[in-house]
């Protein structure tokens, strides 16, 4: 009995898991549609998606922890590291991965972002005082030449990937970098969803107010709107909540290795639906960057 409660356990997980990462690739490939087809701007989108989705979070940890919601704001210190938590690391890995998008497309965004693993492996090696391990030295080396061959196609006088595109995409991985390593005991003693509502609320702000997106100009239709939601409800709060059921079904190990078929999902919708293109020379490089985290969280 308990090991059929076991397994349905885990079974549950997967599911969970698989879905929000597709969910997540979905979300790149509508983020990439509204920049592509509807002209609009990263920096609004990042607004919208953030403060939307931290709403929708908020409400849901209002629900099920009211009393901790409201006990966070008694303490301080605890609201500075928020707020440079949800600017420094969440806005900015937010705006620098949806930028990306704009420069290039969602399946090249997502897997740069991909990187970020290998520079927090990094950041451990230096802040531990040691040397990377066999097994991480091959990560660094397959990160370094995927990305070499999603920027020049093998060819060091070809740039392919636009330097907007490479040099954004370099970013969002920094910012995956900063978004894990900044959150310090936040999540750990408040939770997920409390933590994530906060910082997405407080950064769409800061957003808002640093590009000034209330002077956007939108065409308003359908499509933008659909496309709108979809980032922020589907690829936003319903993708956060289901991987993180799963990493409480399967532990985090297992989660993020089901959770890498997010750079697949975003390119497949991507050529699928918006008929993006992409080379064997692509598909290598992606492979190469994929491997790392396979490698980097392999036990």
């Amino acid at each position: 009995m308990e090991e059929t409660k076991k397994n349905d356990g885990m079974k549950k997980g997967i599911i969970y898991t698989f879905i929000g990462a597709v969910l997540w690739g979905f979300s790149g490939t509508c983020g990439q549609y509204l920049f592509g087809n509807q002209q609009i701007s990263p920096g609004f989108v990042t607004v919208v998606r953030m403060l939307f989705s931290g709403v929708l979070l908020l409400l849901f940890s209002f629900i099920k922890q009211p009393e901790e919601v409201k006990a966070m704001w008694k303490e301080k210190k605890t609201i500075i590291h928020l707020i440079l938590y949800s600017i420094f690391g969440l806005a900015f890995s937010q705006y620098s991965y949806l930028t990306t998008i704009s420069y290039s497309n969602a399946g090249t965004a997502t897997v740069l972002q991909y990187l970020g693993p290998v520079l927090i492996m990094i950041y451990a090696c230096i802040c531990g005082r040691r040397l990377p391990s066999m097994k991480e030295f091959i990560a660094i080396l397959l990160a370094v030449f995927g990305t070499f061959l999603l920027a020049t196609h093998g060819n060091p006088s070809n740039m392919v990937l636009s330097k907007q595109g490479l040099s954004w995409g370099l970013l969002s991985a920094v910012g995956l970098l900063i978004y894990t390593v900044a959150a310090g005991n936040l999540i750990q003693r408040w939770g997920s969803f409390i933590v994530l509502g906060y910082a997405m609320i407080f950064g769409g702000i800061f957003m808002a107010i640093g590009t000034r997106v209330w002077t956007t100009p939108i065409q308003w239709n359908q499509n933008v709107i659909l496309g709108l939601i979809a980032i922020s409800v589907l690829g936003t709060a319903i993708s956060y909540t289901l991987y993180l059921q799963g990493v409480h079904l399967l532990g985090s190990v297992k989660a993020s290795l089901i959770a890498s078929v997010e750079p697949v999902s975003a390119t497949v919708i991507s050529a699928v639906w918006l008929h993006t293109v992409f080379g064997g020379v692509d598909i290598i490089g992606f492979i190469c960057i994929m491997i790392t985290v396979f490698l980097l969280t392999k036990q």
